[in-house]
């Protein structure tokens, strides 16, 4: 991170900048900027200690994910179904982690949304599948995709979601409750597309290398149409 800073300082044009990587990577502050903004995102509380976990826990119905702080395809995710699967999962993060991030789980019919944001337009779309009878529908974990024609208000969630992190290349992770309205679960500043370009059709590399190619003539200050923070 720094060197990419000291990169952006001498005028280097970054993609994606430092802050922006930063504020993704983790989840607490890539969620306090996506709330901050005004989008939909599950209910999801934060603290450090154990017995604040459990209240946690059981504000959030005894439905909840425990996630890792930083973390990414689905790894170290935890879906307690009982308040003794959720105390064992808390005492052991105790005495690694010290950090507790639980989320409520919202039944998604196993299935979420992926959209590629670059520059400020939506690039490709796709629907990721969780394997039967599991409900993590990352592609690493296993997860199938299909291609999926956003509307326009999906990809304008999708757009502003980006903008609250200050990405210009981002994933956004979009989960839909049962009646539909749209969850935002995260955003990723750092997002593979090989999935994505097989079920879009879509040669996606060529399309960030365009992007990027665009922008690497450019002083960095501001870019035109620049993203926040």
């Amino acid at each position: 991170m720094d060197v990419l800073q000291a990169l952006r300082s001498a005028g280097v044009a970054v993609i994606n900048r430092p802050k922006a990587i930063e504020a993704a990577v983790d989840k607490y502050l890539c969620l306090s900027r996506l709330r901050t903004a005004g989008l939909p995102v599950p209910r999801t509380l934060v603290c450090e200690d154990p017995d604040e976990a459990m209240e946690a826990f059981k504000a959030l119905d005894g439905r909840a994910l425990i996630k890792p702080l930083f973390g990414s395809e689905g790894r170290g995710i935890l879906r307690p179904g009982s308040r003794e699967e959720a105390r064992n999962a808390i005492r052991e993060i105790s005495s690694s982690q010290g950090v507790f991030y639980l989320q409520e789980y919202i039944d998604h019919g196993g299935s979420d949304l992926r959209l590629l944001v670059i520059g400020g337009e939506v690039a490709a779309s796709m629907r990721r599948k969780a394997p039967p009878g599991q409900w993590l529908t990352n592609i690493a974990r296993g997860g199938t995709a299909e291609p999926l024609v956003a509307d326009e208000a999906l990809e304008l969630l999708a757009i502003e979601a980006a903008r609250a992190v200050g990405a210009e290349i981002a994933g956004v992770d979009i989960l839909e409750e049962p009646g539909g309205a749209p969850r935002i679960l995260e955003v990723n500043a750092i997002p593979g597309w090989r999935a994505l370009s097989e079920v879009s059709g879509k040669d996606l590399a060529l399309s960030v290398l365009d992007y990027a190619s665009a922008r690497a003539g450019e002083r960095e200050s501001e870019p035109a149409g620049a993203l926040q923070p």
